[in-house]
């Protein structure tokens, strides 16, 4: 089973991503062990409990900027994919995540079929 955490700072946001894999067609999307982190400091927390295969990651979160996590997970031996889901939709804010070290990113508002997909290609 593939373990998935979500950083996201808004509980709707969550509770929108839960329901999405909860009815997500792909029985691998929805058997996933999803974590949610409302922080920076949640996530780091989260991280260091166990491994963590995906990292769905909101950009702007209250205690910073979600790419500097991406940009520390670039360093990690047992490297998650980090996939942006942001509404921080411009040219230069998406090459700023990719060059973060981001796998894909994902614009809000996004369609949970977007997002299933997006989930199965990078689950193990």
């Amino acid at each position: 089973m593939s373990r998935v955490l979500l950083v996201e700072d808004e509980e709707l946001n969550r509770v929108l991503v839960r329901a999405i894999i909860a009815r997500a067609g792909s029985p691998a999307v929805r058997e996933v062990d999803l974590v949610e982190a409302g922080s920076l400091a949640d996530a780091r927390t989260a991280l260091t409990a166990g491994r963590v295969d995906v990292v769905l990651l909101d950009v702007n979160l209250p205690d910073g900027n979600g790419l500097e996590l991406a940009a520390e997970l670039n360093e990690a031996p047992a490297r998650p994919t980090v996939i942006a889901l942001t509404a921080s939709v411009l040219p230069h804010e998406r090459a700023a995540a990719m060059a973060a070290g981001c796998d894909a990113f994902l614009d809000k508002p996004y369609a949970a079929a977007d997002l299933v997909t997006m989930l199965a290609n990078h689950i193990g």
